[in-house]
C-alpha cells in the first residue's frame, strides 16, 4: 500500500507542478466567461451598427401591407415580375418579395428573391411578418375582433410542489432540474474521457521510454497501475475543486465590484420590495414564475449534489481508468490504441445519448433506472437524475454496483497490465489480450 501511495504521489506532483496544469486550471474559469462576454459584446455592437434591410414588395394580390421596423424597410413597387427583377438587380436593396394573388385558405407562390444567400434569421423574420398579415386578413374575413381573440388566450402557470410522506411541501421546478442534470451529466462524460485518456497516454509514454522497466523492478505492475490511476484522479478532483471555487469567487467579486447582488438574491429583494408596496403587489404576482425559479435554485441541496457528483466522478473515472491503463500497457503507440478505445468508451457514449433521449425527459422510467444501475452507464445517468431526487435505495444500489464494477474492471485490467507493460513490438489484438488475461503468474 505504501508503494501505491508513493506512485500516486509521484503522478500527482508530476502533473500538478507542470505549467500546463497551472495555466489550464487558472485560465479555464476565466476563458469561458471572457469568450461569452466578448461574443455578447460583439453581437450587441453588430445589432446596433446593422443597417436596415430594404425589401421591395411586389404585391399582385393587393392584400398585403407591412410596417417598417428597425430591421426592415418595405418599398412597394408596381409592374410585372420580370420588370421588378430587372429593377431589383440594378439596385442595392436587400431582397425582392413577390406575392401573387393567393387564396387565404391556402397561400402559395410567395417568393423571396435575393442577390446573396440571406441568413436564416432574416428569412424567419420575413416569414413571420407574412404569416402575421395573413392571420389578420383571416380574422377580418370571419369578422373576428383582434382584442376579442386576444382576450380568449389564457396563460396558466402550474406551480409544481413536491409532497413528502410527512406532508412537507417543497417547491419544484423541472426546468432547473433538467439544466442541472444536463450540466452534471456532460461534465462527468467529459472528465471521465479526458482523464481516462491521460492515463492511457501516460502508460504508453512510460512504456515506450523504458522508464516502466526500471519502476517495475521495485514495485509490482498492479501497484504501478493503481498508483497511476489514483494519482491522476487526485489531479482531476483538485482541478475541478479549484474551478468551482474560482468561478464562485470571481462571480461574487464581479457582482460586488459593480454593486450588485447575486441574481437570485437581487430578484428576491426586488420582489419583497414590491410586496411591501400595496400599489406594486398586483404587479408582483406576474413575477411568480420567476420567484418559483429562484426559490427552486435556492432549495437545491448543493451538499447532496456535490457529494454524489464527486462519488460518480471518482467511481466512473476509476472504472474506465483501469481499462484505459490496460489498453495503454498493451500497445506501443496511440495509433495502435484506437482499435481498443472505442469499445471501452461505447457504453459512456450510449449513456451520453441516453441522457438527452429519455433520462432527463423521463427520469423515473424503466430505461432511466437501468441506465442508472449498470456501472458502465451509471456515472452519467444517475448524475443526470440527481436533481430529480431519485429514490434512496436506487442511489445506494447504483453506488454499490459502481464500486463492484470498479473492482471488476481493475481485476481484469490488472491481469492484462502485468503482462502487457513489459511487452514490446507485439502485434496486439483481442485474442492476444485474452491470452494475457488467462496467463498464470
Amino acid at each position: 500500500m505504501n508503494k501505491i501511495w508513493l506512485i500516486m504521489q509521484r503522478e500527482f506532483l508530476n502533473r500538478v507542478q507542470k505549467k500546463s496544469f497551472l495555466i489550464a486550471t487558472i485560465l479555464v474559469p476565466l476563458i469561458f466567461p471572457a469568450v461569452i462576454g466578448v461574443m455578447a459584446f460583439i453581437l450587441m455592437k453588430q445589432e446596433k451598427s446593422a443597417s436596415i434591410s430594404v425589401v421591395e414588395v411586389l404585391d399582385e394580390s393587393g392584400k398585403m401591407s407591412f410596417e417598417n421596423s428597425s430591421r426592415f424597410e418595405f418599398v412597394t413597387i408596381q409592374g410585372t415580375l420580370e420588370h421588378a427583377k430587372t429593377t431589383y438587380t440594378e439596385s442595392s436593396h436587400f431582397a425582392l418579395l413577390y406575392i401573387p394573388d393567393f387564396d387565404l385558405s391556402k397561400p402559395e407562390g410567395m417568393t423571396l428573391y435575393s442577390k446573396e444567400n440571406p441568413s436564416i434569421r432574416k428569412i424567419d423574420e420575413l416569414e413571420s411578418l407574412v404569416e402575421k398579415r395573413i392571420h389578420d386578413l383571416k380574422l377580418e374575413q370571419f369578422n373576428i375582433d383582434k382584442e376579442t381573440l386576444k382576450s380568449l388566450k389564457t396563460s396558466v402557470n402550474l406551480k409544481s410542489v413536491n409532497l413528502s410522506a410527512t406532508g412537507e411541501e417543497k417547491a419544484s421546478n423541472s426546468t432547473i432540474f433538467y439544466i442541472l442534470g444536463f450540466a452534471l451529466g456532460v461534465l462527468i462524460y467529459m472528465f471521465v474521457l479526458i482523464y481516462g485518456m491521460q492515463i492511457m497516454l501516460g502508460v504508453i509514454e512510460e512504456k515506450t521510454s523504458k522508464i516502466v522497466e526500471v519502476i517495475v523492478s521495485s514495485v509490482k505492475p498492479f501497484q504501478l497501475m493503481m498508483g497511476k490511476i489514483l494519482g491522476i484522479a487526485s489531479v482531476g478532483l483538485l482541478q475541478f475543486s479549484i474551478w468551482a471555487l474560482l468561478i464562485g469567487v470571481l462571480s461574487t467579486a464581479a457582482m460586488s465590484l459593480f454593486g450588485l447582488n447575486m441574481p437570485q438574491q437581487q430578484a428576491m429583494e426586488q420582489v419583497m420590495q414590491q410586496m411591501d408596496d400595496p400599489e406594486m403587489a398586483e404587479a408582483a404576482k406576474s413575477n411568480e414564475k420567476i420567484m418559483n425559479i429562484m426559490q427552486s435554485i435556492s432549495d437545491i441541496p448543493y451538499t447532496y449534489i456535490v457529494f454524489n457528483f464527486a462519488f460518480y466522478f471518482l467511481g466512473g473515472y476509476l472504472l474506465y481508468g483501469a481499462l484505459f491503463a490496460a489498453v495503454g500497457s498493451a500497445v506501443d503507440s496511440q495509433q495502435e490504441a484506437q482499435q481498443f478505445t472505442f469499445p471501452i468508451t461505447m457504453p459512456l457514449i450510449i449513456a451520453y445519448f441516453g441522457l438527452f433521449m429519455f433520462i432527463l425527459n423521463e427520469p423515473d422510467s424503466t430505461a432511466s433506472f437501468w441506465f442508472s444501475i449498470i456501472p458502465f452507464t451509471s456515472p452519467v445517468a444517475m448524475v443526470g437524475r440527481l436533481g430529480y431526487n431519485p429514490p434512496l435505495w436506487q442511489l445506494i444500489l447504483s453506488q454499490v454496483l459502481l464500486i463492484g464494477g470498479f473492482v471488476f474492471t481493475t481485476w481484469i485490467a490488472g491481469r492484462i497490465y502485468r503482462v502487457g507493460i513489459l511487452m514490446h513490438g507485439t502485434k496486439v489484438n483481442y485474442k492476444v489480450l485474452a491470452k494475457w488475461f488467462m496467463m498464470k503468474n
